[in-house]
């Protein structure tokens, strides 16, 4: 029991200590395919659906290849990672506390699993726009991704 204790006062300390980072603004990854998924706006309903207007940008990639370099978000607890999100700042960056406001993401599923890493990877794969309610799914996937050295 006294290890326990122990071990969760040592989690807790790392948690704060990577809750209080200040945001770093060299973290933030820019490119031209994250400035292509950035193109994207979104429409909120009358039903308080929130549907996704597509710019001409990003409709020519839908069913291409597209490659894009980010930080993973996981959606699942794991050490190896198949579905998670992928952004332009890392996970410690703390994204709704509200000081660095909620970065560009989308969806990544992999062909195989990969293993969480706090630095940016880089993955390739299929776009796959859908013009569904972004409040319950993401509306930009890249499927079938594999990892890009």
């Amino acid at each position: 029991m006294k290890r326990l204790y122990c071990l969760f006062m040592l989690l807790s300390g790392s948690v704060a200590l990577a809750q209080s980072q200040k945001h770093n603004p060299n973290d933030q990854l820019r490119s031209m395919n994250w400035d292509i998924i950035g193109s994207v706006k979104f429409e909120l309903t009358e039903k308080n659906e929130l549907f996704p207007l597509f710019s001409e940008s990003i409709k020519r990639f839908d069913n291409r290849e597209f490659d894009l370099k980010g930080y993973l978000i996981p959606i699942k607890s794991g050490q190896k990672q198949q579905k998670f999100l992928l952004a332009t700042l890392p996970i410690n960056q703390c994204y709704f506390c509200g000081q660095n406001g909620i970065p560009v993401m989308i969806m990544v599923e992999m062909e195989n699993a990969t293993a969480y890493s706090e630095k940016p990877i880089h993955v390739k794969g299929i776009l796959k726009l859908e013009e569904k309610d972004a409040s319950y799914a993401p509306p930009i996937t890249i499927k079938n991704a594999k990892l890009i050295n």
